[in-house]
């Protein structure tokens, strides 16, 4: 798996987030996996925290980041050989969005010597926290984008994980639904009624990047809860988002 290193914007873009909604959730945020992502710095900086696990955590920042200069490399490469697939260069030239990852890179590496306690070693399908201790979990390029290493029934314990990681009336935001050939994944659809099953409420957002305009979509996942009526059963009632 890559270890990649997204700035702030990206995530924004990715999961329909702003820099202003990001500074008033009132509590923290997971970003799960984290890899070598700029997220946790930037954020901080808008009065956010946010806390990334990722197994690669447990080595060296060294390894990391040579890892993700890797990772960088790869991205260049597939950007010359498949452009279609990604932002359009009118919008942002691919040379300009490469150094936005290696400022995002240097970010990392600095606030990881600073913040080493904002950086976990932990993985899916289980994270040492406690239940319902972030307002806003954020989940890409992992569990719809390697289905070799999570077939259907990882995915859906990983999801079952983010969510009891989650606040009640928080949100679970997971991103791409594809693999890295752009196919969505099949299984979607029955792991979305297991979900249903399980107590989660389930939704495709459409989220639309700034410059190319291409619909993009994001799993949303919050938790169901039943609100009792006098003389009859509970009925459930989605929870709705913390983010405002």
């Amino acid at each position: 798996m890559l270890i990649t290193s997204r700035p702030l914007d990206e995530y924004c873009a990715f999961f329909g987030l702003t820099r202003a909604q990001l500074a008033l959730l009132p509590g923290p945020v997971l970003d799960c996996p984290g890899g070598a992502a700029g997220l946790v710095a930037e954020a901080r900086a808008l009065g956010c925290r946010v806390v990334a696990v990722d197994p690669a955590y447990a080595r060296p920042t060294a390894e990391l980041l040579a890892e993700a200069e890797r990772a960088r490399s790869a991205m260049a490469a597939a950007m010359r050989a498949r452009p279609g697939q990604y932002l359009s260069v009118r919008h942002l030239p691919h040379h300009k969005y490469l150094r936005s990852w290696d400022r995002a890179r240097a970010l990392f590496a600095a606030d990881r010597a600073a913040h080493p306690g904002d950086y976990l070693a932990a993985a899916l399908p289980r994270l040492p926290f406690a239940d319902g201790v972030f307002a806003l979990t954020l989940s890409s390029y992992l569990l719809f984008a390697y289905p070799d290493r999570f077939p259907p029934a990882a995915q859906l314990a990983a999801l079952l994980e983010l969510v009891r990681v989650t606040a009640p009336d928080g949100e679970v935001r997971v991103h791409p639904l594809h693999d890295a050939e752009s196919r969505r994944s099949p299984h979607l659809p029955r792991l979305r009624r297991e979900l249903g099953g399980r107590g989660v409420h389930s939704e495709l957002r459409t989220v639309r990047a700034p410059g190319d305009g291409r619909r993009r979509y994001v799993l949303v996942l919050t938790r169901v809860r039943f609100r009792p009526t006098p003389g009859k059963t509970g009925r459930p009632e989605s929870v709705t988002a913390s983010v405002r």
